[in-house]
């Protein structure tokens, strides 16, 4: 496995930009790691990193190098995966890149579900946009992404894809509450707390409010739901989210409840579960891809 071992101190680099840096997590000296990197560019016979006054970045050979890098090593955890399920006794990691409305609900229950089962694999939950979280599986820093609305793009293999409705959140007491299910144009009358423009419900609504009669637009706005959510207790205002990431229309303990928007007012959008084109995936991993693809199918809409 020395390659193996190699192959982490090329992506250390890489990642941090520094020599230094990566010397310091790695448990090398700096002149040692710059020696392993150098002997690596001697035997492809090119530099694959440029060295700057303060740091160093992958050249256009290093971006070739660095893709081969990080396919060697999910192709070895993946197989480790493989040998260690054989066991019987099923290990890993699992990493996944999500918006907040997956952090809320679904995702704390569906991971503590799996680890009843198994136990020894671990998790790792990188809280992000779509556009971060798609970053993130392209660059190997995570494994699964579940993203609302994503954008097509060719290295994206969808694994499963679910109708989110847009609902409205307030507080229970709000005037709103009395109603099953509101029109955008009710909701515009009171505060709007609304999440940043970058996040997919929003744009949503943003899309739907073009040409109305009545102005939609935030008096509080914030890329914390948590935050807006907070906000919503202290005044009479209205924040939005997809249900997955929703409290529960008769609440859940939190002072909270949430109504659904009116479809001719705001159409479902599409969240997608889905991993790096061409990237095995460990068993772990795949396991609990299959399980989260099935929770989120069978989840009304």
């Amino acid at each position: 496995m020395r390659h193996q071992r190699l192959l982490r101190y090329v992506d250390e680099v890489a990642r941090t930009g520094s020599i230094r840096k990566a010397a310091e997590k790695l448990n090398l000296t700096p002149s040692a790691l710059n020696r392993r990197i150098q002997d690596l560019e001697e035997e492809l016979g090119t530099k694959i990193f440029e060295r700057l006054p303060r740091g160093v970045r992958l050249n256009a050979a290093g971006e070739l190098i660095i893709r081969h890098v990080r396919d060697q090593m999910a192709d070895l955890a993946r197989v480790r995966s493989q040998i260690e399920d054989l066991t019987g006794f099923r290990r890993g990691s699992v990493a996944i890149g999500c918006s907040q409305a997956l952090a809320k609900y679904l995702l704390p229950t569906e991971i503590a579900a799996y680890r009843k089962e198994f136990p020894l694999v671990e998790f790792e939950v990188l809280v992000r946009d779509h556009g971060d979280a798609l970053r993130a599986l392209r660059d190997f820093d995570v494994d699964l992404a579940i993203v609302f609305r994503p954008e097509p793009t060719a290295d994206f293999q969808s694994l499963a894809v679910a109708e989110q409705r847009v609902v409205a959140v307030m507080a229970e007491g709000h005037p709103l509450a009395a109603f099953a299910m509101l029109r955008l144009r009710d909701c515009a009358r009171y505060p709007l707390a609304l999440a940043g423009e970058s996040y997919g419900g929003r744009r949503l609504l943003d899309e739907a409010a073009v040409g109305k009669s009545f102005t939609f637009a935030p008096a509080i706005e914030s890329n914390s739901f948590d935050f807006l959510f907070n906000y919503i207790r202290r005044e009479e205002a209205v924040a939005f989210q997809i249900e997955v990431g929703a409290p529960p229309v008769e609440g859940d303990g939190t002072g909270l409840v949430s109504r659904p928007v009116d479809p001719r007012d705001v159409p479902p959008g599409k969240m997608v579960l889905g991993k790096l084109r061409g990237r095995p995936l460990s068993v772990a991993a795949a396991k609990f891809a299959d399980q989260l693809a099935l929770k989120l199918e069978a989840r009304p809409v």
